[in-house]
């Protein structure tokens, strides 16, 4: 079963409650969702199996921890979840990078696939599925379905902001994924924006609104 992990590190709230002003600009706004992303990052990867390999120090031989296993890749889903990747990059430089992009239908509203790459291998690796909220949990149960649907089986997701509806969803869609949180908000309103939130991420991260 998949876990849903609320991270209470005083930096990662600190630095939510800087995104969250509205006097907060695009360029500080991007570079405080990257900051997040990196520290959700370390906390996330926290149960990352490792191995004992035996290397050369200057000194003599010794034997020291590497990842063990399978190799990671970072999947935003877009546009807004592109301001978590290079946050996620620092901390994993070596994983590769994929993208996912939805947008939902004006008549159903149900999400509609317009982009998909991902690496060759993905299926091999552990992927961590990123997007600053987690609002209906629509797109990111779409995403996730699509990872599952070409073959990916180790799956996190990420998300800065959540609404108990998205968790609510995501928990009942994917209970084998888990679920990594930095703050969860009180509710949706009725234009179904996160409160308190912060707004529109991808608008905000872009300087688009």
């Amino acid at each position: 079963m998949g876990k849903i992990t609320v991270m209470e590190h005083p930096l990662i709230q600190h630095k939510i409650g800087w995104i969250r002003r509205t006097s907060t600009g695009s360029r500080d706004f991007r570079s405080i969702v990257s900051e997040i992303a990196m520290l959700m990052c370390y906390e996330a990867t926290r149960e990352l199996e490792l191995a004992d390999i035996e290397i050369e120090t200057p000194i003599c031989k010794a034997v020291v921890k590497e990842l063990k296993g399978k190799k990671l890749a970072v999947v935003p889903i877009l546009r807004a979840g592109l301001g978590m990747v290079e946050g996620m990059l620092t901390m994993i430089p070596a994983a590769k990078v994929g993208h996912i992009g939805l947008y939902r239908d004006p008549e159903t509203l149900d999400p509609v696939e317009y982009y998909c790459k991902l690496p060759e291998d993905c299926a091999e690796r552990e992927v961590f599925v990123v997007d600053p909220m987690l609002a209906t949990g629509g797109s990111a149960v779409a995403a996730i379905r699509m990872l599952k649907d070409k073959g990916v089986k180790n799956i996190h997701f990420m998300c800065i902001i959540a609404a108990p509806e998205g968790v609510k969803a995501m928990a009942e869609a994917h209970p084998d994924v888990d679920v990594f949180i930095g703050a969860l908000d009180e509710k949706l309103n009725d234009h179904g924006y996160i409160v308190p939130g912060l707004g529109d991420a991808g608008d905000r991260i872009f300087g688009t609104q």
